[in-house]
C-alpha cells in the first residue's frame, strides 16, 4: 500500500485535510507548511490518485462538539452522540467528544481537538453560539452541523423535521378536539426550538385556529436551566412541547400543581427520547430518525475530508409521529 496523505499529515502534524490543500494548491494553508508538506510528499514518493477515481480516505479522526450544558447521561443529545459515534464506527472512522463551556464559547476558544491538530473534521452538534460556530466553519477542516442550521456560508446542515413533526402534533391534538392549544419552549433558544413553534403555528393557522400570545409559555431561563411552570389563566385543554425532555419537566411541575396528564391536559413532546419515568404517562411525540440523520452526516464527512466540492446542503429528514397515553379525546 503506498504513501497517503493521512502518513504525510501524521509526519508533519497536520491533519489529511490539510495535506490535501496544500498538495491542491488550495488556501487556507500557510505558504511555509505547503512547503513543507509538498517536499515531505516527493520525499515519500506520494503519488496523486487518478482524478478519475473517487477519492477516498481510510480512517477519520472525526471530532464532536457539544456545548456541555447540553449533554449529560440522560440527554438527548448523550443518545445521538453513542449513535453518531456507532455509525462513524460502522464507517471505520473515529470518534473523539469534546464538551465545550459557555465560557469557551463566548471568548471563541478553539476546541483542544482542533488546537493539538487531532483531528480530520468536526460535527457540530446541539447548537453552539452563532459567532462559535462561525470561527469552527473558518477552520481548515470540514465541519458538520447536525440537528441545528446555521446562516453560515460553507458549511454542510442535517437537521430533523421540526416543522413538519410539530405541526402533525398539534394537528392531532386539533384531531382529537383540542382548539385551546399552548406551545411550550423558549423559542430563540435553538433554531430546532424555532422550527418546532413554527410547526405549531402553521398548524394552527391552517385550521382557523386563534394562536393566544399567553399561549407562548417559556420554559428555559437564559442559562438553559429549566424554570418553575406558570400557566396561563385561562388554561389550555393541550400543550406542545418543544422535546420530550421540557415535556417531561412539565408533566411533573403539573402534577405538583395538582393537575392530571392527560385528564386535565394532554401533552405531546419531540424526539422520542424513552427516558421517562414509568410513573408518567407514555408520550405521545414525534420520533427523530436518528439512524438516517448520522449516517447522512458520516457521509457528508466522508466525502469533504476526499476532497468533494459540490454546493453545501441542508438536509431535513423525516421522522413520524408516535401516539401513546398524553393525549385524551375531549367530549
Amino acid at each position: 500500500m503506498g504513501v497517503t496523505m493521512r502518513d504525510i499529515g501524521k509526519r508533519i502534524g497536520v491533519s489529511a485535510v490539510t495535506v490535501s490543500k496544500a498538495l491542491a494548491g488550495k488556501s487556507g494553508v500557510s505558504e511555509e507548511m505547503r512547503q513543507r508538506i509538498v517536499k515531505l510528499a516527493a520525499e515519500l514518493g506520494y503519488v496523486n490518485p487518478n482524478t478519475q477515481q473517487p477519492k477516498t480516505f481510510g480512517a477519520l479522526d472525526v471530532g464532536i462538539i457539544i456545548p456541555a450544558p447540553f449533554f449529560s447521561n440522560d440527554s438527548f443529545y448523550a443518545m445521538m452522540y453513542k449513535s453518531l459515534v456507532q455509525e462513524l464506527t460502522e464507517a471505520g472512522h473515529f470518534g473523539l467528544l469534546e464538551l465545550i463551556s459557555r465560557e469557551t464559547q463566548r471568548n471563541l476558544i478553539l476546541p483542544n481537538l482542533l488546537r493539538s491538530r487531532k483531528v480530520d473534521a468536526l460535527i457540530l452538534l446541539g447548537q453552539p453560539d452563532a459567532a462559535y460556530v462561525e470561527m469552527l466553519v473558518k477552520q481548515p477542516v470540514p465541519v458538520v452541523c447536525m440537528d441545528f442550521y446555521n446562516s453560515c456560508a460553507g458549511v454542510d446542515m442535517v437537521i430533523g423535521d421540526s416543522a413538519g413533526g410539530a405541526s402533525a402534533l398539534t394537528l392531532h391534538l386539533i384531531a382529537r378536539g383540542h382548539r385551546d392549544i399552548a406551545y411550550y419552549g423558549s423559542v430563540k433558544a435553538t433554531s430546532s426550538i424555532m422550527e418546532r413553534y413554527l410547526g405549531y403555528l402553521a398548524a394552527m393557522m391552517s385550521s382557523d385556529l386563534p394562536v393566544c400570545p399567553e399561549y407562548l409559555i417559556s420554559d428555559r431561563d437564559e442559562e438553559g436551566a429549566l424554570q418553575p411552570v406558570v400557566l396561563p389563566q385561562k388554561r389550555p385543554t393541550a400543550i406542545v412541547c418543544n422535546s420530550d425532555w421540557s415535556a417531561r419537566w412539565l408533566i411533573d411541575q403539573l402534577h405538583q400543581q395538582g393537575l392530571r396528564v392527560p385528564e386535565d391536559i394532554s401533552i405531546v413532546g419531540f424526539d422520542d427520547f424513552n427516558y421517562v419515568p414509568a410513573t408518567l404517562p407514555a408520550l405521545t411525540t414525534y420520533r427523530v430518525d436518528q439512524k438516517a440523520m448520522c449516517r447522512i452526516v458520516v457521509q457528508l464527512i466522508s466525502e469533504r475530508c476526499a476532497g468533494d466540492q459540490k454546493p453545501y446542503a441542508r438536509i431535513t429528514v423525516g421522522g413520524e409521529c408516535v401516539y401513546r397515553d398524553s393525549v385524551r379525546t375531549l367530549d
